[in-house]
């Protein structure tokens, strides 16, 4: 028989690019049932789709009084989303493995697990995840990181998205992590031809409030005509509010365009027509300041350059294998500026350079860590550390 293999995600897997890859892997090894917002995912055996308007965290009425009190019980189904997906799991049966996208996910799997192994794969710092917004730090980080406290220890596999993320998991909550970044499989590209007299900068990933995407926009206005920036966005959760925005802020420039969110497997392909992938993101939270996110890997299998602004792992890998520039700091102005100084020789090295790290940063390492767990913890077992 077939081993049962649920997946937990409180994200539409079909534009979640990191849980794309796990599903891949869990349907060689059974019959996997995930429950997430969206349709099913490619891969789902099974598929039980939560209703997009309702909140993964205890948003209602009763569970903002009970987080402001601090006497919200962590164990408890009471935000919207875990609810739901809870009655549609509560019988379903007994599964080999289960599991477990974010903090958010992990008491709903440790409930339905029934001493099945949970693997939690925790992507980013769960008690940080939106510390910037002051009601979130105030009332959400708290249960974050009781939720932690409480279920880590409980969790067979935890994995996060890079060796610093990892480093505080352990420190903070004791438990043994292993990292599983956010890299893409290699694509089979090569550099794109690079024009003489215009550097063609490309942005791509969600339009949610906070990423500061608006610093990209202010600094291709001003920037020389030499300059042109392309934006793949996703919208966010709220409604479509920020990209409207992002775009009338670009409003009056026909150096900037929008398009249409594009397959994340499809999109190093389709960056590959650019010169220069660029981000510039404030550490207004401890996940900001650690970030190694998608897009920095898309950039190099697109075969692009990288000009991002400062951030522990994504500096040091800019620099170990020459990708790109890091600006001097989070500004506006420390962008443009850091994007000025390029020259198109220097634009042609770091797309080289990025093509022969394409290799190196791409997913192999990872999918052997995540084979790693899956097989030990179906067989029983502990996985090892690589």
């Amino acid at each position: 028989m077939a081993n049962r293999i649920l997946c937990i995600s409180f994200s539409d897997i079909s534009s979640d690019s990191r849980v794309k890859r796990q599903l891949r892997i869990l349907a060689d090894y059974g019959e996997v049932t995930t429950v997430s917002y969206g349709t099913r995912p490619d891969g789902s055996t099974e598929h039980l789709e939560i209703d997009e308007s309702l909140a993964s965290l205890p948003q209602t009425v009763g569970g903002v009084l009970r987080l402001a009190t601090g006497r919200f019980p962590v164990d408890s189904l009471e935000a919207p989303a875990v609810r739901q997906a809870y009655a549609l799991l509560k019988d379903a049966g007994r599964f080999d493995l289960v599991v477990a996208n974010e903090a958010r996910a992990l008491p709903l799997a440790h409930r339905v697990a029934r001493g099945t192994p949970v693997w939690g794969d925790m992507h980013e710092w769960a008690p940080e995840e939106r510390a910037h917004v002051p009601i979130w730090r105030l009332l959400v980080k708290p249960y974050m990181t009781e939720v932690c406290d409480r279920f880590l220890p409980l969790t067979a596999a935890v994995t996060a998205v890079n060796s610093s993320i990892a480093a505080l998991y352990e420190e903070r909550f004791g438990c043994n992590v292993m990292v599983v970044r956010n890299a893409g499989p290699r694509q089979e590209l090569v550099p794109s031809e690079t024009n003489s007299h215009q550097i063609r900068l490309v942005h791509s990933g969600a339009a949610i409030p906070g990423r500061n995407l608006e610093c990209m926009i202010d600094a291709v206005h001003l920037l020389d005509e030499r300059f042109t920036l392309d934006l793949y966005l996703v919208g966010a959760r709220d409604g479509g509010r920020y990209l409207r925005m992002l775009r009338r802020r670009a409003k009056g420039s026909e150096r900037i365009t929008f398009h249409a969110p594009v397959r994340p497997d499809s999109l190093p392909k389709v960056l590959n027509a650019y010169d220069v992938g660029v981000f510039s993101l404030p550490p207004r939270t401890k996940n900001h300041e650690l970030m190694l996110p998608n897009k920095f890997f898309d950039y190099v299998q697109a075969r692009i350059a990288i000009v991002f602004s400062p951030a522990v792992e994504t500096s040091s890998l800019i620099e170990q294998y020459s990708l790109g520039v890091v600006a001097a700091s989070h500004t506006t102005r420390a962008l443009m500026e850091a994007l000025s100084t390029l020259t198109i020789d220097q634009v042609r090295a770091f797309k080289a350079s990025a093509h022969a790290a394409a290799e190196a940063l791409s997913n192999q390492r990872d999918e052997q860590v995540c084979r790693r767990i899956v097989e030990a913890l179906i067989a029983g077992g502990q996985p090892r550390q690589p």
